[in-house]
């Protein structure tokens, strides 16, 4: 199975590729902005590179987010179209989720995503099994982390720092390519749709203060 897993979530634009054989190439940039106009060709050039048709792609994974906006609405819909148009599954991958399996925790994890404007993103783990995502203020998480996850609950994500002194920061903010490539492989494409999870709705607004869907 060949596996193309896609993250335009953050500052990086990245593409990870897994072949039939199990060997991977990772192509990724620090571009902090632009991921629309680099995205299309990273890719072609990984494929290039590794002499792989688009059509023998058997599963297409991308980051769903939460990040940047605009990247993660850019890698969505780069990865649908591919998708579409190699006749492959298309998996959508919570950034939560990836960084949760990096950290290995074996305790209570809360990740932390932070969302600025004073909020952040956190989604706990125990054993394996995890909470709906929650939005809360900076000031509302100890109290929060102390009642679902208890003392022993330890921490990571970009916002982890965001903590008072004295939760277990496991240091882990950055999306793996290989942890990428892993899910991409293993998750359910029907219970894992490449649909984004956004931090808060879009301030933009329609003719008339509608806001886009």
């Amino acid at each position: 199975m060949t596996c193309l897993a896609i993250d335009t979530t953050g500052e990086n634009c990245t593409a990870a590729l897994r072949l039939s054989d199990g060997s991977e190439r990772v192509l990724s940039d620090r571009i902090g902005r632009g991921h629309a106009e680099r995205l299309a060709p990273m890719v072609e050039a990984l494929l290039a590179e590794t002499l792989t048709t688009p059509t023998s792609l058997s599963r297409i994974g991308v980051t769903v987010g939460p990040g940047s906006f605009a990247g993660t609405r850019v890698g969505a819909a780069f990865a649908r179209g591919l998708a579409l148009a190699c006749n492959a599954d298309c998996i959508g991958i919570s950034n939560l989720a990836v960084l949760a399996r990096q950290a290995n925790s074996k305790g209570p994890l809360a990740v932390l995503h932070d969302a600025k404007r004073g909020e952040v993103i956190m989604q706990l783990w125990h054993n394996g099994v995890a909470r709906a995502p929650e939005r809360l203020g900076v000031g509302d998480l100890p109290a929060r982390i102390a009642d679902l996850g208890g003392p022993e609950c330890a921490v990571t994500g970009s916002g982890a720092h965001l903590l008072p002194p004295g939760f277990i920061d496991l240091g882990v903010s950055t999306i793996d390519p290989a942890m990428m490539l892993a899910m991409t492989g293993e998750l359910d494409a029907r219970s894992n749709p490449p649909s984004p999870f956004y931090a808060r709705p879009p301030d933009a607004k329609l003719p008339g203060g509608v806001t886009p869907a």
